[in-house]
């Protein structure tokens, strides 16, 4: 590559690929200057040699090592969901074209983009990828041994420790109904659940200790319903948060707010739009679930009059969801400010005088209305004859005089 074309190229796009990358440049203009495909072991030795530029690329496997490397050569590379890139596409589809279109999409000034993880993070999402596999397959088995023994019309309670519990006496005693065929399959199918316990519990143990050691996995497993797989998946999934200007954002990257449909002037809510981690969506939803059964702690955490509140008006399940958006946002907020969740009562929020700031119109009538509404609610519940007598306090002599003649006429 000459060095007149090394310098001209502003913007390049990256088509991933297993052993060869497609390269397309722009100028500062937008005009395309370079359009080539690269071996894999080309692509950082022809990087370092190239002066520092924007570089985009979808975030697929492969995609946060390649752009750590890239930022060590000093370049500005970033990462962008491969569904946001493909309105950029124009023509039949080729690697080239790809290329073309994530090197228009990453110049966007609105394009949402992909943080890239650390080596660390990348690990800690491993262990939580082998774990939810193995967890999938060791319920696949428990279903297996239920199908198979209600084949021979042995039903079990529901939940696996019933059946880890069940299972040994229904092979030594219902020798009648199985045969030492279906005998050696079901065996087996129990030495393969108890290998699968051990590899989960190991894995299970080796998060808690990671989750143990980090300030951030710490400071999230002090909100409720939260332990050291929620904490260490999210720090896993988006390191400090700082992608997301707000809770609302994580919780709706998460999918856990209803999908919009809205047309003219129609607000059309759906059901949830799932969209995002979908194992750390369902992390979140088991946390609501856990918040929920116990009770006794829900003034603990302060969260007593809000969901007493909606479950008068919300069906269970939904309750569980936008509880569970409501602890993502919580979460984001511990994890994105650096501080651990804490409860303030609301006794001592409503003992504190309402500092109103300037205003005009109709905004202040609006807070002097908050606080006379503030005032009242600390104001001690009055009888009937006290109030006659709270009603005189400040008047003077003539006009209670007047009042009183005025009664006595009537």
């Amino acid at each position: 590559m000459s060095q007149k074309l090394s310098a001209a190229i502003a913007v390049i796009g990256i088509d991933i690929g297993k052993n060869s990358f497609h390269i397309v440049g722009h100028d500062q203009r937008g005009a395309i200057v370079l359009r080539q495909k690269w071996s894999r072991g080309q692509v950082e030795t022809r990087f370092a040699n190239l002066p520092p530029c924007l570089i985009g690329m979808e975030a697929c496997v492969g995609a946060h090592h390649l752009s750590r490397k890239l930022q060590i050569f000093g370049h500005d590379a970033r990462l962008m969901p491969a569904k946001y890139v493909r309105p950029y596409s124009k023509g039949q589809k080729n690697d080239f074209r790809d290329a073309e279109a994530i090197c228009e999409a990453v110049q966007r000034p609105t394009m949402r983009f992909v943080a890239t993880k650390t080596a660390d993070q990348l690990d800690l999402q491993a262990l939580h990828r082998v774990r939810d596999r193995l967890v999938g397959q060791r319920t696949g088995v428990i279903n297996q041994i239920r199908a198979f023994l209600l084949e021979r019309g042995i039903a079990v309670r529901q939940g696996p420790h019933s059946l880890r519990s069940e299972l040994p006496n229904i092979l030594a005693t219902r020798t009648d109904v199985l045969s030492p065929r279906m005998f050696r399959i079901i065996e087996a199918l129990a030495g393969d659940w108890r290998r699968l316990d051990e590899r989960i519990d190991g894995l299970s143990s080796e998060i808690e200790t990671l989750a143990d050691h980090d300030q951030a996995c710490e400071r999230l497993m002090t909100v409720p319903g939260i332990g050291p797989i929620i904490s260490s998946a999210m720090v896993a999934a988006i390191g400090t948060g700082d992608v997301f200007s707000k809770g609302r954002d994580f919780g709706a990257w998460l999918g856990l707010v209803p999908k919009q449909i809205s047309t003219g002037d129609r607000t059309i809510l759906g059901k949830i739009s799932r969209r995002g981690n979908r194992y750390l969506r369902a992390l979140f939803v088991q946390a609501a679930w856990v918040v929920l059964v116990r009770v006794k702690r829900w003034e603990r955490y302060g969260l007593k009059s809000w969901i007493e509140a909606a479950k008068k008006r919300l069906h269970h399940n939904v309750l569980a969801i936008a509880l569970a958006n409501k602890l993502a946002r919580i979460a984001w907020a511990v994890l994105n400010k650096g501080r651990a969740f804490e409860c303030v009562k609301t006794e001592e929020m409503a003992s504190r005088r309402l500092i109103l700031a300037p205003c005009s119109g109709s905004s202040r009538r609006g807070l002097a209305a908050i606080e006379q509404d503030v005032r009242t609610a600390r104001r001690p519940a009055l009888t009937a004859p006290a109030r006659g007598a709270f009603a005189l306090v400040g008047r003077d002599e003539g006009t209670t005089t007047k009042h009183e003649q005025r009664n006595s006429a009537k």
